[in-house]
């Protein structure tokens, strides 16, 4: 697949995560994407790590995330020379990406009604916070307002009822969002590839963030009935439960084919006792004492750390996952579990290498970087064209 959209011309003129991630997707796959940034700063996402509360770094991890690939040009689109320019690549574009609300669009001249006459060809994908219809197609909207408050999943991952609403971090819902719009420009280029002409999609955050809790809010559609929120002390179910090690990490138990698994969990927690226990004998008596077993796991689980805990467990076959810690535990110290599955890639040491990189790679990425620091101190380069 590496190389698929080779040749492939995708002007991002977008800010900060959802969409102009959905041109860094493309990218990876061959595509040339010129970023379109505002004179002076450019694209105000550069500055998110320098924000309060996001971790204190010598590189901007935000832009080397979501900006590489590309290549930034400034343009005022508010009139002029500039926003001639931005017509003449728009005739030689593929895609044309953008996030700007639709009154902003219409006031900059960059509507797809606009732009179609200059590329009939033209996939041109919008991004907004709440969609492009009804009172709030105007409205900006962030990822931890639209895609997470506003969906319900802020309240819907709450530990209890009694506990404030969760907050989410960064790039949280843009980066799925990221991913459905991805997948909506590519349905339109192979539309292209059928028909020849190109045509409009669009997502926003709030409609993903809906899809994200979908299960529930097709159960509230349906008028199901809704149960209390437990704390994990009480949850209905402890094999599907999270417990904490004696090292203070977490791991969650997801054992859905329980009547099977469970004497196997017994014999890996060493309590082979629990599967003659009469108050533990069948599911139903296990979910109805739910309270006490949890409190028995919670009791083993804290004899023996997370990596003792992994291999018992994964040498029995049984569902888990590790709870990771980002603070402590960074990508550079993922194991080779995270890595096969792809999970992280390439990573920057400390002196800036890759020693599994030949001389040629580390000199091109060296040169690369450099690059990256210079732009990123000026901000994007102005036309001149």
């Amino acid at each position: 697949m590496d190389g698929i959209f080779e040749g492939l011309k995708v002007l991002d003129c977008a800010s900060f995560i959802a969409a102009p991630a959905a041109a860094t997707v493309l990218s990876d796959f061959g595509a040339q994407v010129i970023k379109i940034e505002p004179p002076g700063l450019g694209d105000p996402y550069r500055n998110l790590p320098n924000l309060p509360g996001y971790p204190v770094s010598a590189h901007n991890f935000a832009w080397l995330l979501d900006g590489r690939n590309k290549r930034s040009l400034a343009l005022d689109l508010s009139g002029g020379e500039d926003k001639a320019v931005l017509y003449r690549l728009v005739a030689q574009a593929d895609v044309f990406i953008t996030n700007f609300p639709p009154a902003v669009r219409r006031r900059l001249g960059i509507t797809f009604e606009e732009l179609q006459p200059l590329n009939a060809r033209l996939v041109y994908a919008s991004f907004t916070g709440y969609g492009e219809k009804g009172d709030e197609a105007d409205k900006p909207g962030f990822d931890s307002n639209a895609y997470w408050a506003r969906s319900g999943l802020m309240d819907l991952v709450r530990a209890d009822e009694n506990t404030t609403p969760a907050r989410s971090v960064a790039g949280m819902g843009d980066h799925p969002c990221a991913m459905a719009l991805y997948g909506a420009i590519v349905t339109a280029l192979y539309k292209r590839e059928r028909s020849g002409k190109g045509s409009h999609v669009s997502s926003n955050l709030m409609a993903n963030g809906v899809w994200a809790a979908g299960v529930l809010a097709q159960a509230k559609l349906c008028g199901a009935k809704f149960q209390e929120r437990r704390p994990r002390e009480r949850a209905l179910n402890a094999v599907t439960n999270h417990y904490r090690c004696k090292d203070g990490r977490w791991l969650i138990l997801s054992l859905l084919n329980e009547e099977r698994q469970w004497p196997t969990l017994a014999r890996c927690l060493d309590r082979e006792d629990l599967i003659a226990d009469e108050r533990f004998i069948t599911k139903a008596d296990r979910h109805a004492r739910s309270v006490e077993l949890i409190r028995i796991f919670d009791e083993v689980f804290a004899m023996k750390s997370l990596a003792e805990w992994r291999a018992i467990l994964d040498g029995n076959g049984l569902v888990f996952g590790v709870v990771r810690d980002s603070r402590r535990h960074a990508a550079r110290q993922a194991d080779d579990r995270e890595r096969g599955a792809g999970a992280v890639r390439q990573r920057y040491h400390a002196h800036g290498q890759q020693p599994d990189l030949d001389r040629r790679q580390r000199q091109d990425q060296t040169a690369a970087r450099t690059r990256h620091r210079r732009a990123h101190r000026r901000g994007p380069a102005r036309s001149r064209l």
